[in-house]
């Protein structure tokens, strides 16, 4: 055995099959033999290229794979079409059977692996959508199956709060210096899109107005490009004269009240839009910024002036003024409030002093 080349090709599975590089092209063309499993879609995307693809175990069923496309790769240049589940341990056994010719003095052929297509960012979703499709299908599983969009809003506030938790975890531990648990962001995080994705699954079996993910993500991204005209103006220009954060702010709420007044909502006021499912805590702020950017803040005034005496009257009172005053701040109250719990928390789990009344 001598000179020669292995190729082995490796593709993305979440691409179209034939979306290759201009090099794996290439190197297909100009093989003495290609290979690959014959039911892979890649491999039916080289052949439909006008390109011949072999199946090794046609010729060598018992022959274990990587010791097949070594000996067939003896003078030649060989190319191992990679199958969509990556081949497990293919790698290494063509390793072991290199390894093995070199003990016994013989020259092996050259082995590049060479990646004729890459995963694009956000490919992953792609494998979450299939999974989402698997699990709700027949045959899938039954829990899923059932679920409504009713009946997953629990989780989907539950997971949101989960989310909260861990990146506002992530941040204390950074802030004193130590080593943030950047997986549980990731972890609470993947389970607030799946979510979504579990939604947008769901959506797709309405019988009048279906959508799934795809269109979430279009209307989404829709609305991200039309509310940057600054980012995304035909000239690169800041045609809204959004030249800070304020200024984009600013304009962000007045595209915002344009697409209302385009849709036909009725509800114009400085409130419209604000969650009334919000925690009191978090709403209130959000209400009090709402009517400071709307020149509204005549009806927080009013508000924080009533002359109600009942008890909770005043103390609602009295929330409401200090939520304004922390907001005109700069402070959100309620993330300050979960900080404070936070370590709260901490210090009510950490072990206490010995009783010494024991």
């Amino acid at each position: 055995m001598s000179g020669g080349r292995l190729t082995l090709l490796l593709t993305s599975p979440r691409l179209p099959a034939g979306l290759l590089t201009r090099e794996a092209w290439q190197v297909l063309e100009a093989a003495d033999e290609v290979l690959g499993h014959p039911d892979e879609p890649q491999v039916a995307a080289v052949t439909a290229a006008g390109l011949s693809v072999a199946d090794p175990a046609s010729a060598h069923p018992d022959l274990p794979l990587g010791r097949d496309l070594v000996a067939r790769a003896d003078g030649r240049a060989v190319v191992w079409v990679g199958s969509s589940d990556a081949d497990p341990g293919l790698t290494d056994t063509v390793a072991a059977e290199v390894t093995r010719l070199v003990g016994a003095g013989v020259t092996p052929p050259d082995v590049e692996v060479l990646v004729g297509s890459w995963d694009p960012p956000g490919a992953r979703v792609l494998d979450l959508v299939a999974v989402m499709d698997r699990l709700r299908s027949p045959g899938g599983c039954p829990w899923d199956a059932q679920q409504t969009p009713s009946t997953l809003v629990p989780y989907l506030v539950e997971e949101a709060h989960e989310a909260v938790e861990a990146i506002e975890a992530a941040a204390d531990a950074e802030a004193r210096g130590a080593v943030p648990d950047r997986v549980a962001v990731v972890e609470e995080l993947g389970d607030v899109l799946l979510q979504v994705a579990f939604h947008a699954r769901v959506g797709e079996e309405h019988p009048h107005t279906p959508f799934d993910l795809d269109d979430v993500a279009d209307a989404i991204v829709t609305k991200l490009v039309r509310r940057h005209p600054h980012v995304f103006a035909v000239d690169g220009s800041f045609g809204s004269d959004a030249a800070d954060a304020g200024a984009v702010e600013a304009n962000w709420e007045q595209i915002k009240a344009g697409e209302k007044a385009a849709r036909g909502d009725g509800d114009t006021g400085p409130l419209a839009g604000v969650p009334a499912g919000l925690p009191p805590l978090a709403r209130a702020t959000k209400v009090v910024s709402r009517l400071r950017r709307r020149d509204a803040a005549d009806l927080l005034d009013g508000a924080l002036t009533d002359d109600d005496p009942a008890p909770t009257a005043v103390a609602g009172r009295r929330l409401l003024s200090l939520v304004a005053e922390l907001e005109a701040d700069g402070v959100d109250p309620d993330q300050a409030l979960r900080g404070v719990l936070r370590t709260l928390d901490a210090a009510a789990t950490r072990p206490g002093p010995p009783d010494r009344d024991r």
